[in-house]
């Protein structure tokens, strides 16, 4: 499994940044230090890192041919339909079109079935935003990774109580993971336990975009590599915490693995 990517599916977009002195006050005009254009959304982000800590990575999505672009389509399963899976160890989904998304994951999961265990894709999937439809794929992960928004949407106030309120939607054996900004991030696996990582927060907080994408990655790289669930959130809250401390992604690798 070694040569095996990691897929990440999802949204690509663009993000454009604005650096201001101070954060504005309502109704208020600022001037503008800088401004940057990079690629983002959140399985474009998670694959960019997971290539800067050096994992063999692909992303899946709608791409457009010039740097802005409308109305781009959510990748279907007829699309996923022609991906080899034979190429992949891990497979991690952005929640977005659930319901195509279900139908994505049924396949790899048949795929599964025939191959034995230490050969198969591990399943991952996000699941970010409070929408609804997103809920179903909960138990459609090996690996869940669930936003401090949907907890608080489900009436939790901690990451280790969303974790003990929300594992009986997850399937038998799986590892549900809440990350909780500056509280660290908290996770629970089918023993019961929950798994802490304090945050590892930069000097000086410079750019937060893409924190929660780079947490994931992480967490997945160093799951992939067979460690522990304890030594992933760790390393997932340090990658992160240091990304909170530059822009972009560059020089986020706080040591090597």
């Amino acid at each position: 499994m070694g040569d095996k990517k990691i897929l990440c599916i999802g949204l690509v977009c663009l993000d454009i940044i604005n650096v201001v002195d101070k954060y504005p006050e309502e109704d208020t005009d600022s001037r503008c230090l800088s401004q940057r254009w990079q690629r983002g959304g959140n399985a474009s982000n998670s694959c960019t890192v997971l290539s800067i800590l050096g994992a063999p990575c692909a992303f899946m999505g709608s791409l457009a041919p010039g740097p802005v672009a409308e109305n781009l389509p959510d990748v279907s399963a007829e699309d996923f339909s022609r991906v080899d899976l034979s190429q992949y160890k891990w497979i991690h989904w952005e929640g977005r079109n659930a319901e195509e998304q279900v139908k994505m994951i049924q396949r790899v999961e048949h795929y599964n079935s025939t191959l034995p265990e230490d050969k198969r894709i591990t399943i991952s999937v996000e699941i970010e935003k409070t929408r609804e439809p997103l809920y179903q794929l909960f138990p459609y992960g090996d690996v869940v990774f669930v936003s401090k928004d949907v907890a608080r949407h489900f009436g939790f106030q901690t990451a280790a109580d969303a974790l003990r309120g929300l594992y009986g939607r997850v399937k038998k054996g799986a590892v549900l993971i809440c990350a909780w900004a500056e509280k660290g991030a908290d996770a629970m696996g089918p023993d019961g336990a929950v798994v802490h990582s304090d945050a590892f927060p930069p000097e000086a907080l410079v750019d937060t975009l893409g924190a929660g994408d780079t947490f994931n990655a992480s967490v997945i790289f160093t799951l992939s590599h067979g460690k522990s669930l304890q030594e992933a959130l760790s390393f997932g809250c340090q990658v992160a915490g240091r990304k909170c401390g530059v822009h972009g992604y560059d020089d986020i690798v706080p040591q090597k693995q």
